[in-house]
């Protein structure tokens, strides 16, 4: 654009295509306050005046700018000029005070517009359902004397997006005519609201699929954390061959194998991003770091890093954070010197894994001071995660009186997390006195877990207070629930077996146990033996 300004410049008298040339060319690259300055100095001018395509390209840039004054200052400069009659310049006037959720501006600009098209009466009904009025909504819908399909899947949309899947699914089957993007649109409605079931039946049902057919199932999976599911569509899709994955389908199979642990699938899908043109695409990049990390591969994690010519924020705090949950602190503080020294400018998610990172190291001072640095040199504000991320630091690093003052002093009510990472250190030292105490908040924030029972019942047992052990096994047996088993995953064969303690479910149970008794004797044999008191106190 620098180029193009230098050239339009030398004009001395440019004529209004060539001023609608450069508002467009700063408005499509997102230059919004540019655009209005050069409207400004169009007028200001006189050589030229706008039209109907210069208006609607400025209004757009007002909206995405949040320039409330100046965009009513063109709506004037619309009446002036004559062009409040012209039905692209009044439906783009809809739109922005729509998007200000100033309904009441926008259908004063509708009730005035002499010629309304669909596409105004799609403009206006979409504004009533931005600013979540239904009722007013539906009843334009029914009076429009045009309903084209853009219109229908609009009202669908509103349904859906209030909630409302059997008004949006009796309004589908009312379509005279549905094309793929109506399917879509029922479809993602059944996935955002969490019935899978119905997002399924109507997949199959789907005369047509896209790829946003496609991406809707399998994101319908992963929103509802049916990760198993998620892969074996994407399998599916695969093997059906019609429609090729793109960057968002990929995005959502690696963050269903980073769940699931299936490292060898994830690093099949890594394969064949980078044969099908995604190897330099950022959210792919920023997916298969976090695959990496999570499923322990942290030097693959760093390597693909390295590897992106092109890394946004979400880039830097996967990369930071996997760093800082592999007990590597020194790389992740390292890495965030470099963020800023960049100029990427760090955001509450960073900092909560430059705070784990001074955890894993034990940097308690660096961590007060990161934590500052949040406030004074940033303005962000602590959320509870920030607050749970500082507890952890004091109370690891043996401070428990620091930490519970810490607690005290924070603006909101500590959660059930931060409590169990308190119980959680005072048994690593063994304070008893601290642990009551985070216990005693336990039981009123969770009074039906019993693993916080557990953790005090293990710290009395490292101090052979069998008597309190026993007293907690009771109070943790009349709260009526059960410790939840812990659920494992392991991958076989391009396949994730899940399986609990003492699961009985697998078809090859019989030879799974026999393989164990096998590696526990081996294990014996090699001087192993098992610690079994804990065992027994938490069952």
């Amino acid at each position: 654009m620098g180029i193009a300004q230098k050239v339009f410049d030398r004009n001395p008298e440019p004529n209004t295509a060539l001023w609608n040339s450069m508002i467009k060319g700063h408005a499509e690259n997102g230059f919004y306050e540019k655009v209005i300055v050069l409207f400004s100095e169009m007028k200001s001018m006189g050589f030229s005046l706008p039209n109907c395509f210069t208006f609607p390209i400025v209004l757009k840039s007002c909206l995405k700018f949040n320039a409330l004054r100046e965009g009513e200052e063109v709506h004037c400069v619309v009446i002036k000029s004559g062009f409040i009659g012209n039905p692209f310049v009044g439906t783009t006037l809809i739109e922005m005070y729509s998007g200000w959720r100033d309904i009441g501006a926008s259908y004063r600009v509708f009730s005035e517009m002499v010629d309304k098209n669909v596409v105004a009466w799609t403009s206006i009904i979409n504004g009533l359902i931005l600013c979540h009025d239904l009722v007013k909504a539906r009843c334009l819908f029914d009076l429009a004397p045009e309903r084209d399909i853009v219109l229908w899947n609009t009202m669908v949309s509103g349904y859906i997006g209030m909630g409302d899947m059997v008004e949006a699914r009796k309004l589908f089957d009312q379509m005279p005519k549905r094309d793929v993007m109506s399917w879509n649109t029922i479809l993602q409605g059944y996935a955002i609201n969490g019935d899978v079931k119905a997002c399924e039946r109507l997949f199959e049902e789907m005369p047509e699929r896209n790829v946003f057919s496609w991406n809707g199932l399998i994101g319908g999976y992963a929103k509802n954390e049916c990760f198993l599911e998620v892969l074996d569509a994407f399998k599916r899709m695969l093997v059906d061959g019609n429609v090729i994955p793109n960057d968002a389908t990929l995005v959502t199979a690696l963050s269903a194998c980073a769940r699931l642990g299936a490292l060898d699938l994830g690093k099949w899908v890594h394969v064949y991003a980078e044969n099908n043109g995604y190897k330099g695409n950022v959210y792919v990049g920023n997916a298969l770091i976090d695959l990496y990390a999570k499923c322990g591969q942290i030097k693959n994690a760093v390597d693909v890093f390295k590897s992106m010519d092109k890394k946004d924020l979400i880039s830097w705090n996967t990369i930071i954070g996997g760093l800082a949950m592999h007990g590597r602190g020194a790389d992740a503080l390292d890495l965030f010197c470099q963020m800023k020294n960049g100029r990427v400018i760090p955001d509450g998610i960073t900092f909560i894994s430059v705070l784990c990172a001074c955890t894993h190291l034990g940097l308690v001072e660096e961590g007060i001071s990161y934590f500052q640095s949040m406030v004074d040199d940033y303005s962000i504000e602590p959320q509870i995660e920030h607050y749970g991320c500082m507890v952890d630091l004091l109370a690891r690093a043996g401070l428990l009186q620091q930490a519970l003052d810490f607690v005290k002093k924070m603006p909101m009510e500590a959660d059930a997390v931060i409590w169990a990472a308190l119980l959680g250190a005072c048994r690593v030292y063994k304070n008893v006195e601290f642990a009551e105490v985070a216990l005693e908040q336990l039981i009123k924030l969770e009074p039906k877990n019993p693993a916080n029972f557990v953790m005090l019942a293990n710290i009395y047992g490292d101090l052979g207070r069998w008597k309190d052990v026993a007293r907690l096994k009771v109070a943790m047996r009349d709260t009526g629930y059960k410790k939840v088993p812990g659920c494992s995953l392991v991958e076989v064969n391009d396949q994730v077996v899940e399986f609990y303690s003492l699961d009985e479910r697998h078809p090859e149970t019989k030879e799974l146990y026999g393989a164990l008794r096998g590696l526990t004797k081996l294990l014996r044999s090699c001087g192993y033996k098992p610690d079994l008191q804990e065992l027994g106190q938490g069952g």
